[in-house]
């Protein structure tokens, strides 16, 4: 029996969420909005995603509030998109996911690690912070490095700026 392409029948709010962030295109583009990331071309060089994927999955995430589109650039007209608060509040999953990657789909450890800006702790897949022990750190005060597992292997100018300790939300360069 084939699978359904939605979830329209289901009343669980797991499968609405499915409905709108599952496809695995749509929580890379999250993930990379946390990272600061707000330009089409630069989600475009990092993700390596067709175009009319990445427009698609911009738009829906637009029109679900997950996403706030602002014009930066009148002419030629040029827009960004950075997370709002029901996109911010994507980060602790996100973590979680990232965590439980890290523990049984990696052999040479995180790609990336996650500090408590305020005091430079490691936050764990709770985003508790290891040093003060503040718990839930929020997204806004947090700081991600390059962890042991990364590799050098992509020159886009993301992968390039995430070389270096850079605070999550903030745009890249």
């Amino acid at each position: 029996m084939a699978l359904g392409k939605n979830y329209d029948g289901q009343d669980c709010s797991l499968a609405k969420a499915l409905e709108l962030i599952g496809e695995r295109w749509t929580m890379l583009v999250v993930r990379d909005a946390l990272y600061g990331v707000r330009r089409y071309g630069d989600f475009l060089a990092h993700l390596d995603i067709p175009r009319a994927v990445l427009s698609q999955r911009l738009t829906t995430l637009v029109e679900a509030g997950v996403l706030d589109r602002r014009r930066y650039q009148d002419a030629p007209p040029r827009d960004e998109y950075v997370l709002t608060e029901t996109g911010r509040e994507l980060w602790l999953p996100l973590l979680a996911l990232s965590h439980w990657g890290e523990r049984h789909l990696t052999r040479t450890g995180p790609r990336r690690l996650f500090f408590h800006a305020a005091c430079g702790g490691r936050l764990d897949r709770a985003a508790t912070c290891s040093g003060c022990g503040a718990g839930q750190v929020p997204v806004e005060e947090v700081e991600v490095r390059p962890g042991p597992g990364l590799e050098h292997l992509r020159d886009d100018p993301v992968s390039a700026a995430l070389r270096v300790p850079h605070r999550m939300l903030d745009p890249l360069p």
